[in-house]
């Protein structure tokens, strides 16, 4: 495990394998643990990153309030530091929110771009907003979250269950029951909506949908991809964090993304 020291706090990541990197950036109140099985899947030709948000697993509490953007700007970071030639980019969540703002902000850092269940691209409804401000209630959070989390888990794999019980206990207490709290707070600023700017995404991309998300449903994905120039589509039988539930489905589709995506160089195949 390593630190680095980032606008948002210091955040905890580790590296696997040798080669190409991929970037991982997990689901607000999850750590990059969710990420395990999949790692060991991929083939050594892959150097695997992933992090902890701030006050999320091995991280320390961060700097200043938490947000959506301040996450993106903490993948951002990371990406620079271990990439700088750029990487494959797979966001979960509000870490699909980051890879996309990242795609948008610093293509040359985005050599492929896979949203996973992504934030960022669901109208800030009336419902939505009463939701999330519901949610950014420390107290109201640290009661519901558990349920919540089994909803949208969907669990069936018993990394499923790790995943679900790490998230919970991330609610537990402070400070990732603030820092959580806070993130749901910022998902209805405008700076967290990438509808209108996604046509602008050059990077390859592939968008990972679980069809039982009920959180970031399916047709949100769907829309999402058809927004993003040359996206390509994959759905999975799974809730919110589908390569944790089918992360055998999930390498099988970003494997041959992710070699396709290094083997272009300024726009030609070599």
């Amino acid at each position: 495990m390593s630190l680095l020291e980032t606008s948002a706090g210091v955040i905890a990541y580790d590296e696997r394998g040798e080669g190409q990197p991929l970037v991982m950036l997990p689901s607000g109140a999850h750590s990059r643990h969710d990420f395990d099985q999949l790692r060991e899947l991929l083939a050594p030709r892959f150097r695997s990153i992933a992090l902890d948000w701030p006050a999320h697993g091995d991280s320390p509490p961060g700097a200043g309030a938490a947000s959506a953007m301040a996450f993106a700007d903490a993948a951002e970071a990371l990406v620079e530091a271990v990439a700088p030639d750029g990487a494959v980019v797979v966001g979960n969540s509000v870490g699909g929110f980051a890879a996309a703002r990242l795609a948008l902000r610093r293509p040359e850092l985005v050599r492929g771009l896979v949203l996973v269940d992504a934030g960022g691209f669901a109208p800030h409804s009336p419902l939505v907003r009463v939701f999330c401000a519901l949610m950014s209630r420390p107290g109201f959070l640290r009661r519901f979250y558990p349920a919540f989390a089994r909803r949208y888990m969907r669990p069936r794999t018993e990394a499923d269950r790790r995943a679900l019980d790490a998230a919970v206990a991330t609610t537990r207490e402070d400070p990732g029951l603030r820092t959580v709290s806070e993130l749901w707070a910022s998902f209805v600023a405008p700076e967290h909506d990438l509808r209108a700017e996604a046509g602008s995404i050059a990077a390859p991309s592939l968008v990972v949908w679980g069809r039982r998300d009920p959180v970031i449903p399916l047709r949100i994905g769907k829309k999402v991809a058809a927004s993003i120039p040359g996206a390509e589509l994959v759905v999975l039988d799974a809730g919110h964090v589908p390569y944790a539930t089918d992360p055998e489905g999930f390498a099988s589709a970003l494997v041959p993304f992710a070699d396709a995506a290094f083997a272009t160089v300024a726009g030609e195949t070599v």
